[in-house]
């Protein structure tokens, strides 16, 4: 009974949490979060039949434009290193499905800056030989930058996508 009461409890707060700093956003509209101008459009809708139900199939941009003075970044130390918190902000479509391998939301992540490295090693025949490859050396969020991505989102026949958006930053 106790781990019943503390899930819900638990439930009741990531729910709260997100409510609290999702804003609802609709086509063609800009929003400020966390000093960023966040847009969000559909671009095209079709119907389409799936599993013998219709819905509507949405194709969306969003972007991001860092509109303050405040720079975004992170440093990579070491080679390979796993990031995984390079998102700025993500907008989620509340009534889409996923069906037929479609999104569900949209992560606006930073860029990624590549540097060439050069490295020399003997290959199989024991040749010396100088290679050069692309690396990530950190990913970057600069005042004045703009970032967007496309999506489809499929929802019921007769709505349109109720997309929230939230910053991660």
């Amino acid at each position: 009974m106790k781990n019943l009461t503390f899930l819900l409890s638990l439930a009741a707060v990531i729910l709260c949490y997100t409510s609290v700093h999702a804003q609802k956003i609709s086509d063609g509209q800009t929003l400020e979060v966390n000093g960023m101008d966040v847009t969000f459009n559909i671009l095209n809708k079709e119907s389409v039949e799936s599993g013998g139900k219709q819905y509507d199939r949405y194709k969306v941009s969003a972007s991001v434009k860092n509109k303050s003075d405040k720079a975004y970044n992170i440093r990579l130390s070491a080679f390979p290193q796993i990031v995984s918190n390079i998102g700025l902000v993500e907008l989620d479509c509340m009534n889409a499905t996923g069906a037929r391998l479609t999104s569900k939301k949209i992560e606006l992540k930073m860029k990624a800056q590549m540097i060439n490295v050069t490295y020399s090693a003997y290959d199989k025949s024991g040749k010396f030989t100088t290679s050069t490859i692309p690396v990530t050396g950190s990913y970057y969020f600069d005042p004045g930058d703009t970032i967007s991505d496309n999506a489809i989102f499929i929802v019921p026949q007769g709505e349109k996508p109720d997309v929230t958006v939230r910053g991660l930053r």
